[in-house]
Parts: C-alpha cells; sequence; structure tokens
C-alpha cells in the first residue's frame, strides 16, 4: 500500500489511494473474504490483522483526514469503540441535536450508572468550551443532523480539556472535503461510511481516524474484541464509492443551495435550514469553517405532520426513505423516527443527490401542499 503524499490534492488522494503498486497485481485492491490466512509470516486470523480490504479503506479515509483510520462494521460500532476507551464514571457532554443512535448508546451507560450525560446546544459555544475542562468525552456532531447547526470547532478544539479527555466529531455529513476535525486539533473523527463516503445505499460501515497512537491502539483492541470488523464486501464498495465522493458532493451541495433558495422563499414552507443560506443562525460559522455547506436541506412545511407525511407519499423522483448521502434523493418526516419525537413533527429530511436540479425541484413543487387560503 501507498502512504500518503501531502502534495495531491484531496480529490486525486481518493482515485490514487488504497491501491497496490506490484506488477501484475490488480489496479484495484480486491475483495478478500477470508477469515484465516496461512500461518506464517504476516496474517493469522482477519478479526486480529485485518484484510487487504479494509486496509484499503483505512488508507483512503484516513489520508483525506490526516490521520490513521480504523474501519469497523457501522458508524454506530466506530461510536461505541470511541464510547469503550472511556473509564466507568465518565461525563459525557453531547450535543442536544444528537444522532438518535448516540444519544440511546449514552443512555445505554447511564442506565448501568457507567456514563453521566449533559446535553450543551450546538450553536452555545461558551458552554462547549466549559465542557472540554469539565468530560471526559465531548462529543460534537457538527453540522447537526437533522437541524444543520455548525458548531464553531476551531474555538471548542482550542479549549483547554480536562487531562485525557476525547473531543471527537461526528464528521459524516460535512466528510473530509469540507472539515477536518483533526487539523483543528479534535481528538478523533468519525464517519459513517454507509452514508457520502459509500454513497449508494448499499453497505453499512463506519471510520474512525486519531493521530493518538494510543487511541488508535485503543479502538483498534475494541474492534478486535467486541467483533465490530467491516465485512469484506462492505469494505470493498465503500472503497469504490469513495472514489467519487469530489464529484458526488460537489454536484449534491451546489444542487441542495438551489433547492434551499426556492424552499426559504416558498409560501407553503414554514422554514428552511440550510447552513448556506445568509439567514442560516450559524451561516457566518459554516463560512469560516466549512469548504462547503453539504447536501442536507432540512425544511418544515405549513399543515403539521400529516401535510409533511403527505409530501413524502407525493414524492415521485426523490426517495421517501432513512438515511442520506447517497446518490439518490431521499426524503423523510424525521419526528416519525425513534428517539426524534422531540423534533418539529413537520420537519422534512432532504437528502440531495445527484439528479438533476430542475427534475427534483419539479417532484418537490408538486408535491408540497396547496398553501392555505387567506
Amino acid at each position: 500500500m501507498e502512504t500518503h503524499d501531502s502534495a495531491l490534492r484531496p480529490e486525486s488522494w481518493l482515485v490514487s489511494a488504497g491501491r497496490q503498486r506490484v506488477p501484475g497485481s490488480p489496479l484495484n485492491v480486491p475483495l478478500v473474504p477470508a477469515s484465516s490466512f496461512v500461518l506464517g509470516e504476516g496474517r493469522a486470523y482477519s478479526r486480529d490483522d485485518a484484510t487487504p480490504t479494509w486496509e484499503a479503506l483505512e488508507e483512503v479515509v484516513g489520508g483525506l483526514e490526516g490521520g490513521v483510520a480504523v474501519a469497523f462494521a457501522s458508524g454506530m460500532a466506530a461510536v461505541a469503540a470511541v464510547f469503550e476507551q472511556l473509564p466507568s464514571g465518565s461525563l459525557l457532554a453531547l450535543p442536544d441535536d444528537c444522532y438518535q443512535g448516540v444519544a440511546a448508546l449514552a443512555e445505554a451507560g447511564r442506565e448501568t450508572r457507567r456514563f453521566t450525560v449533559e446535553r450543551v446546544r450546538v450553536s452555545d459555544t461558551a458552554g462547549w468550551v466549559e465542557a472540554c475542562g469539565q468530560a471526559d468525552l465531548v462529543w460534537l456532531e457538527s453540522p447537526s443532523n437533522p437541524l444543520l447547526v455548525v458548531a464553531d470547532l476551531a474555538a471548542i478544539c482550542a479549549a483547554p480539556r480536562k487531562p485525557g479527555a476525547v473531543l471527537a466529531v461526528d464528521n459524516t455529513l460535512a466528510t473530509p472535503l469540507n472539515q477536518c476535525p483533526l487539523e483543528l486539533g479534535a481528538s478523533v473523527s468519525v464517519h459513517s461510511a454507509t452514508k457520502l463516503i459509500g454513497g449508494h445505499s448499499d453497505l453499512l460501515a463506519g471510520v474512525a481516524t486519531t493521530r493518538d497512537p494510543g487511541l488508535q491502539a485503543g479502538l483498534r483492541r475494541a474492534r478486535e474484541l467486541a467483533g465490530g470488523t467491516p465485512g469484506a464486501l462492505e469494505a470493498f464498495l465503500a472503497v469504490r464509492g469513495a472514489r467519487t465522493l469530489a464529484l458526488r458532493l460537489e454536484r449534491a451541495q451546489r444542487t441542495a443551495m438551489v433547492l434551499a433558495s426556492r424552499l426559504e422563499t416558498d409560501p407553503r414552507v414554514a422554514r428552511t435550514r440550510y447552513p448556506g443560506l445568509p439567514a442560516h443562525p450559524t451561516h457566518a460559522v459554516a463560512g469560516r469553517q466549512l469548504r462547503g455547506f453539504g447536501t442536507m436541506i432540512s425544511f418544515d412545511v405549513h399543515g403539521g405532520a400529516a401535510a409533511a407525511d403527505d409530501v413524502c407519499a407525493r414524492v415521485r423522483l426523490i426517495q421517501h426513505a432513512t438515511s442520506f448521502g447517497a446518490v439518490e434523493s431521499t426524503m423523510e418526516r424525521r419526528a416519525a423516527v425513534a428517539g426524534q419525537e422531540h423534533l418539529p413533527p413537520s420537519l422534512l429530511r432532504l437528502s440531495v443527490g445527484i439528479e438533476d436540479a430542475e427534475d427534483l425541484w419539479r417532484d418537490l413543487d408538486r408535491a408540497l401542499p396547496a398553501p392555505a387560503l387567506g
């Protein structure tokens, strides 16, 4: 495997990394569906020693993030491995707009008295700076999901931390192309590779990247002991998807800006959230921190939950499905999801894919509720 060439731009790294350079070898690292290897020198058992397919994924993502990556069976497996680094009695600082799986994992630890959990508003920089001096784990999700609030990572990551504390950033929505948390001083950057990295709604995988050798070793040990290893096919598909990440991201976030701008002024929409909109509450932070504003929009329609459900039923090009970051646009009413009932009942989360912008707008325009007669 090659090492990261810092002279390459990320778009070139995505295409060139994770390949063998041996004459006669496959151009792409192949799918290696192996659990055991012939004993002697080198690998013995894949759960302990990984496979070339996993390592290709780790090389691609680690090089983008500027650290060493550890691949997992899912994004939640990566999250669980980070949580596993914490001693009993740890204090966790989580965002108010937190992925429901992360919140549930923290709550399970609280119920067994392993963790104490505090919540901080994503935009409350002073609150996060204070948490850095007290918490054993500072868990940031920026932009948040689905309210799309952008945290001031530069200020938070620069704050003094409690000795031994871990500052983790879920970088799934931004991707390493728009934001590099390790460069800002985060301990670890976590991705659900199921989303934008894979990009095709056909795999589950996660990746955690760090520059700390001790944390890297701890993550690998947690993967080995808990068995959170990625499947061979999933790792292969994640690498294949990552090759086109730059192209997909550029196209989708350009379209997202078009759609968000139209939704913002549409009388059938009560509120539109997209970090690229000047009216967005954390637009200034997003402009300083992000290289692009992402592929996700959330918006509230007039008429409550029933009207939002009707929009999901009426779209034809946009798929009524969960998750995000794929080539196809997807939409769902997030308050209908277990653990997300606190969200506005008419909030729709739209993950913008690579379809034509005008086709997507026509689909939305047909599906949005008729304006109320005044």
